[in-house]
C-alpha cells in the first residue's frame, strides 16, 4: 500500500504547472474558504536571504523555556516533510499532515496551488487547531508575494538581505529588500540582522511606521571568550552560553532572535534566553561527524553569503590535515561566486550532480562548466552528493575535514548516507 503522506505529496507537487508563482490572490481565496483566522495570539515573521531557519530556531526555543505554546513553520525540509510545522516542538506527525492536506483540498476547489503553497495553507490550518500562543512563520520567498504574508506579523524580522533569487526579487540588494521589508506592518517593531541595511528597508519602515529596530544600533552582541558571549540594548545586558550550533554566524541568529521576543508583548524571562539559545540543536547547519577521524561537517550553505560564513567558521578553526570540499549547487545559483568565497581555504574539490533536486537540479558536468577556470573547474567530478561524500571520505586521511555544502539536497544527500538505513523515511522537495 502506498504510504499516505506520500502520496499527497506527490499529489501536492502536480497541483500548479510551475514550482513557483508568486502572488497572494489564490492563496487568499483558498484561505477565506478554509476560515483561517490568525494562527496564534502572537505572530513573528522571518524573512531574510540567510539565517532564517535557525533564527525561528532560536525564537521557538526561548519561547517554549519561557512556556509559551508555540508553533513554528520553516522551509524546505531535509530528511522528513514534518520538520517543516513543528507544535511544542514535536514535528507534525504524517496522520495530522494528510487531515491538514485534505482540508486545503476540500477547500482549493480548482484553484491552482503551488507546494508551497499547499504546504502553508496546512500548516496554518493545523496551528488553527490548538490555541497557540505564538506562531512563528519562516518566508520561504522574498516577503511581499510569498504565501507566509497573509498573516498579519506582530514582529516581523529580516535577518539578512543579499543576492540570491535574482530572477524573483531583483537584481541588487535594494530591490530584494523591497521585496523583503514588505512582511512588515504598519506601526508594528520591524527587526534588521544586517549590519547595513538596504535603505529600500529603512524607507518602507519609516513610510509605514514600523520601528526599525537595528543590530548595532538599538541592540548588540559580542563574544566574551570560548564560552560566552553577551546581548545588549540600553539599560539591559545579559550574559549567555554559547550556542550549540558552531559557526561564528549563529551569535548574530541568536542576537535577532533575541531582539525579536523583547519587541514583541511577552513576557520573557532571562533564564528562559539563557536555556533557550544554549538547547538550539538544528540539522544541516555545519552539523559534524566523525568517520576514523576525518571529520564531516554537513552545511545547506547555497547562496554566495552563506559562503562567505562557512570560510569565515574554516578560518576560525582551520583543521590540522587537508581540507575537501563537496559542492552539489542547484542550477540556479551563482556556483562560480560560491566558490570564490573559498580561496585558499580548500585542498580538494568534489562535485555532485544535484538531478535528483527536481526541476532546479544540475548535473555535475554542467556545474564544472560553471567553473571553468576556477580551481573547483577542474575537480572530481560524481554523479550525486552521496557518492561524491564517499570519494572524499576515501581520500581522506585522520585530521582531514570534509565539508559538504551547496544546497538543502546536497545536506539531506550526505545526511542519509551518514546516518544510514534509518533516515530514508520522507520525501525531500527543495521548494
Amino acid at each position: 500500500m502506498p504510504d499516505p503522506l506520500e502520496h499527497w505529496l506527490a499529489h501536492i507537487g502536480r497541483q500548479h504547472p510551475q514550482a513557483i508563482e508568486m502572488g497572494l490572490a489564490r492563496v487568499g481565496e483558498v484561505s477565506a474558504r478554509m476560515g483561517l483566522a490568525r494562527p496564534a495570539r502572537h505572530v513573528v515573521t522571518v524573512a531574510g536571504t540567510n539565517g532564517k531557519g535557525s533564527t525561528v530556531a532560536f525564537i521557538e526555543s526561548i519561547s517554549r523555556e519561557a512556556g509559551l505554546r508555540v508553533g513554528a513553520y520553516t522551509s524546505p525540509h531535509l530528511l522528513a516533510y514534518g520538520e517543516r510545522v513543528r507544535i511544542d516542538g514535536h514535528q507534525a506527525r504524517d496522520a495530522d499532515l494528510v487531515e491538514a492536506f485534505a482540508a486545503v483540498e476540500a477547500a482549493r476547489g480548482d484553484t491552482p496551488l503551488t507546494y508551497f503553497e499547499f504546504g502553508t495553507l496546512a500548516a496554518l490550518w493545523l496551528f488553527s487547531q490548538v490555541p497557540l500562543d505564538l506562531a512563528i512563520l519562516e518566508v520561504g520567498l522574498g516577503g511581499r508575494l510569498d504565501a507566509t504574508n497573509l498573516v498579519d506579523a506582530d514582529v516581523a524580522v529580516i535577518t539578512t538581505v543579499d543576492l540570491d533569487h535574482q530572477d524573483w526579487l531583483g537584481e541588487d540588494r535594494e530591490a530584494i529588500g523591497a521585496e523583503k521589508a514588505r512582511i512588515a506592518r504598519a506601526w508594528k517593531p520591524l527587526v534588521l540582522g544586517d549590519d547595513d541595511p538596504p535603505a529600500s528597508v529603512l524607507r518602507h519602515a519609516y513610510a509605514i511606521g514600523a520601528p526599525a529596530l537595528r543590530i548595532g544600533c538599538d541592540f548588540f552582541f559580542e563574544p566574551l571568550d570560548d564560552a560566552r558571549w553577551c546581548w545588549r540594548e540600553v539599560g539591559r545586558t545579559l550574559e549567555l552560553p554559547l550556542p550549540a550550533l558552531p559557526a561564528p554566524v549563529q551569535l548574530r541568529n541568536a542576537a535577532v532572535a533575541i531582539a525579536a521576543l523583547r519587541a514583541l508583548d511577552v513576557e520573557v524571562a532571562d533564564a528562559a534566553i539563557v536555556r533557550g539559545v544554549a538547547g538550539v540543536r538544528l540539522p544541516g547547519r555545519l552539523q559534524r561527524f566523525d568517520r576514523d577521524g576525518v571529520e564531516i561537517a554537513v552545511d545547506v550553505g547555497h547562496n554566495p553569503q552563506a559562503a562567505r560564513a562557512l570560510a569565515a567558521w574554516l578560518r576560525a578553526t582551520p583543521a590540522t590535515g587537508r581540507t575537501h570540499a563537496v559542492y552539489a549547487a542547484l542550477g540556479d545559483k551563482d556556483a562560480p561566486a560560491v566558490v570564490a568565497a573559498f580561496e585558499g581555504l580548500v585542498d580538494a574539490w568534489w562535485l555532485g550532480g544535484s538531478l535528483g533536486a527536481g526541476a532546479r537540479g544540475i548535473d555535475v558536468e554542467a556545474l564544472a562548466a560553471r567553473l571553468a577556470g576556477s580551481v573547483a573547474g577542474q575537480a572530481a567530478r560524481l554523479h550525486d552528493p552521496a557518492a561524491a561524500l564517499a570519494a572524499a571520505l576515501q581520500a581522506g586521511l585522520p585530521g582531514d575535514r570534509v565539508l559538504v555544502f551547496g544546497s538543502f539536497h546536497a545536506a539531506e544527500e550526505a545526511l542519509r548516507a551518514l546516518r544510514g538505513p534509518g533516515s530514508e523515511a520522507g520525501e525531500s522537495r527543495i521548494v
